[in-house]
């Protein structure tokens, strides 16, 4: 007995000092502009490990400096609520939960009927904070104690840091194609030119690309990716900026 409560002991201060390290990695980006996320440091490995080269773009670029169409594009398209919220959209979240508990049933259903598994896929219905809080500090992998993980540095983020600067990290970090991370590389690989220069439809085409980068990037000329950038170039007037 006395064994295993040195290990439970043991294993709350590994996850408190787990927790100090992200407060203290966010309390940073206050002040500091982050070199690198942990998901780009994880792509840069796997380029690296396939052999594949490491082709890489990113170019931090400060908020002024950035096209207002592409922050608006990407909240319309990502988190229209994004600086009214806390970090969290419970009733996505909700939603979120009931489609993984669906797939789950299904999955059940299959394998009672002796069918081919298939991995079940956790959905999350994140904010844009949500997203950064993953990108930055959490893994890729898709299950309920990371996205647990990701509801409290939300909140943290959120705390820590104003709504303009989340948006600048956001926008500064997150992956638009193969190794293509931010919007300054974004905007120079898909339209040759700066952030600051983008237009609106440019944008709406960029933002629609999210949760997708790497499947859009190679059909530019996808049916869909056309239809749903129009869709969101007429949502971007009502997207509030911070």
């Amino acid at each position: 007995m006395k064994f295993l409560r040195r290990w439970l002991v043991l294993l709350l201060l590994g996850l408190l000092a787990l927790q100090v390290f992200f407060v203290g990695r966010v309390a940073l980006a206050v002040v500091v502009d982050p070199q690198s996320t942990t998901f780009q440091r994880s792509e840069a490995w796997r380029l690296a490990t396939e052999g594949s080269g490491l082709r890489w773009s990113q170019g931090w670029r400060p908020y002024a400096q950035i096209s207002d169409h592409l922050k608006r594009a990407v909240i319309a398209s990502e988190d229209d609520d994004f600086v009214n919220h806390d970090g969290v959209e419970w009733e996505a979240i909700e939603q979120a939960w009931q489609r993984n508990a669906a797939a789950e049933e299904a999955a059940a259903k299959r394998a009672e009927q002796n069918k081919p598994a298939r991995p079940v896929k956790i959905v999350g219905g994140s904010t844009i904070t949500q997203q950064l809080a993953k990108n930055l500090l959490l893994s890729g992998e898709r299950t309920l104690l990371r996205k647990g993980q990701e509801l409290v540095l939300a909140f943290t983020l959120e705390q820590l840091l104003s709504k303009q600067r989340i948006l600048e990290i956001y926008l500064n970090s997150v992956e638009w194609g193969e190794g293509v991370f931010g919007a300054e590389a974004a905007a120079q690989h898909y339209f040759r030119k700066s952030a600051a220069q983008l237009s609106s439809w440019e944008a709406a085409r960029l933002a629609v690309m999210l949760p997708r980068p790497k499947y859009f990037e190679k059909l530019p000329r996808s049916a869909y990716l056309n239809h749903r950038a129009q869709v969101i170039q007429r949502r971007m007037g009502a997207a509030e900026l911070p």
